[in-house]
């Protein structure tokens, strides 16, 4: 059998939700499963589990997803899209400098504000890329970095997709640390960004 169309699949939802129950069932899934990796970690993170924790039973977490993994790609891009709501509207900002501050700001408030969960999920979507399917929300904040990059990148795709790359390797680092600071580390960050800024 091939996997090439196998393995993408059962990481898809099998549906979407076109009501407001169903979307209501949908979201009760994707937060009892946050909660069951917040409080469990990987080792209770079971759909039996994420079931009981979200109230509906085990048919009605698989009419929507085929598999565990399915359910953990929905819900880190469920986290992601949080992430990039903000980041957009922060890359607005007229003064350049506050926008990318800003930027990195909500980038290291979304993955300390629920540590352990970010970090797991960190894990999870690396385990997962070499098979996940497109992310939306990543295409998003790539588009929006190219354009708010403008002229001042000589290639300002690339240069879009090394600062992703940067700004989320410095906060995932932090994220496995206890006792980090966040505005040494928005610093940090910063300083690292208008480095690499400053070679182009």
């Amino acid at each position: 059998m091939n996997n090439s169309h196998s393995k993408p699949a059962r990481l898809q939802p099998r549906k979407a939700p076109s009501q407001p129950r169903s979307a209501q069932t949908v979201e009760a899934i994707l937060t009892g499963a946050a909660h069951i990796l917040e409080r469990h970690g990987l080792e209770g993170y079971t759909t039996n589990a994420i079931a009981a924790k979200a109230g509906v039973s085990i048919g009605s977490l698989y009419q929507y997803f085929p598999t565990k993994d399915a359910v953990t790609v929905a819900l880190i891009e469920r986290e992601m899209a949080q992430v990039v709501d903000e980041a957009t509207q922060a890359l607005k900002l007229a003064d350049r400098q506050a926008a990318l501050r800003q930027l990195i700001e909500v980038a290291v408030r979304h993955q300390l504000r629920r540590p352990a969960l970010a970090v797991l999920l960190d894990f999870e979507q690396h385990r997962l890329s070499a098979i996940m399917p497109p992310s939306g929300n990543r295409m998003t904040m790539r588009a929006a970095l190219v354009e708010f990059l403008g002229r001042d990148a000589p290639a300002p795709e690339l240069a879009a997709e090394d600062l992703m790359e940067l700004i989320s390797a410095l906060t995932d680092a932090a994220g496995r640390r206890s006792n980090v600071e966040p505005a040494k580390l928005i610093d940090r960050i910063a300083g690292a960004v208008q480095g690499y800024l400053s070679t182009g």
